[in-house]
């Protein structure tokens, strides 16, 4: 499978139940309760909140951390693992940096599916924890996330089983869109801006695709501008945006990235074509933001208003904050926030101060 091969939406769906939405009947799903998660809306009569704070009444925050796993990557894991099922595949085998490995691990073991999984070695440890404990076949690549990538397809090619690889599966992109139907029912409207992290490009695809499917049907009137925001340590389709595109007449070189948020840590972006196609037909902005600005905003969103998610997930946060001077306070924007702060609590310490000694008495506080 490819990932840029999508699935075309037909008929004249009117309902509000995502699955509705998916090429597999709701049968094949596992029993698992993926999805329908929260869209916070921040107090704005509590002026310690955020939209007080800042001024924006209609912001909102999906918090796709809540999903079983604790990654919107379950979305798209649910599909893939319908599809198997349906199709009497017993094996998925998938890349990851560490959210789609432990999101598949635990779908597929509701699914009764075996899993290999294959990470780079430096992966957060509670990311590999997770996938081990649902049961998955972890394999380290010495590299990194590409190289997990290059093997997986390598394995699945020689030795069978389902590449269920983002990017590569169209399954990732349909499942994932589910997030934008979601919105839209919970809004009762398309949101004016929404911010996403980007990585890969697959989330942001299947935000598109959501939202796509939507205007297609009617339902809504135009696609939401897409703030697509990446770590300035992995920035590739930024960069391939300001050029035109990955194969301009210099090329987009490949740069080794390095950033605090890991799940969108990646040299050369499979789905890139895609999201630069995407972002470009419908007016879509890609900037970047520095880790600093990354962890500053995941402390923030936490103390704020109590939502913790990892850095990859504070990377769209952290691009609301960069761009908000720059639009319109009175319309609605979403930041989608893909991921639980638990997963990487190492990057988290970056901005707190654990007490270094315990107490016997409050007299020595």
């Amino acid at each position: 499978m490819n990932g840029v091969l999508e699935v075309e939406l037909s008929g004249t769906l009117d309902s509000n139940d995502s699955l509705d939405y998916l090429p597999v009947e709701r049968k094949y799903f596992p029993s698992i309760p993926v999805g329908n998660t929260p869209l916070w809306h921040p107090a704005p009569e509590i002026p310690e909140n955020i939209s007080k704070k800042y001024g924006f009444p209609e912001l909102y925050l999906k918090d796709d951390g809540v999903n079983p796993t604790g990654s919107l990557k379950d979305r798209a894991s649910f599909l893939v693992a319908a599809f198997a099922r349906k199709h009497d595949i017993n094996e998925v085998v998938v890349a990851s940096t560490g959210n789609a490995g432990s999101s598949m691990a635990g779908i597929g073991a509701a699914a009764g599916l075996k899993v290999k999984l294959f990470l780079p070695k430096t992966a957060p440890p509670a990311k590999m924890i997770q996938a081990l404990q649902y049961g998955a076949d972890l394999v380290l690549a010495d590299k990194n996330y590409d190289q997990a990538f290059s093997l997986s397809l390598e394995y699945s090619n020689t030795r069978g089983g389902m590449n269920r690889n983002t990017a590569y599966n169209p399954m990732t992109i349909e499942g994932k869109k589910t997030v934008s139907i979601e919105i839209f029912n919970q809004l009762k409207k398309a949101p004016d801006h929404i911010f996403v992290s980007l990585g890969d490009g697959v989330i942001m695809s299947g935000v598109y695709k959501g939202f796509r499917d939507l205007f297609q049907l009617g339902r809504i009137e135009k696609i939401p501008v897409v703030h697509a925001v990446q770590a300035s340590g992995s920035d590739s389709i930024c960069r391939a945006m300001e050029s035109g595109n990955f194969n301009g007449k210099q090329g987009i070189p490949v740069r080794s990235a390095n950033t605090v948020a890991d799940s969108i840590c990646v040299d050369t972006p499979s789905n890139g074509h895609l999201a630069l196609k995407n972002l470009n037909k419908f007016g879509g902005h890609c900037f970047t933001v520095t880790d600093e600005e990354i962890l500053s905003a995941q402390k923030k969103l936490s103390s704020d208003c109590g939502l913790f998610s990892e850095p990859a997930a504070a990377t769209a946060y952290a691009g609301f904050l960069k761009k908000k001077a720059t639009l319109d306070s009175s319309e609605t924007c979403v930041v989608l926030l893909t991921g639980n702060g638990l997963k990487d609590i190492n990057s988290a310490t970056n901005k707190i101060s654990v007490p270094k000694n315990s107490i016997n008495s409050l007299d020595e506080l």
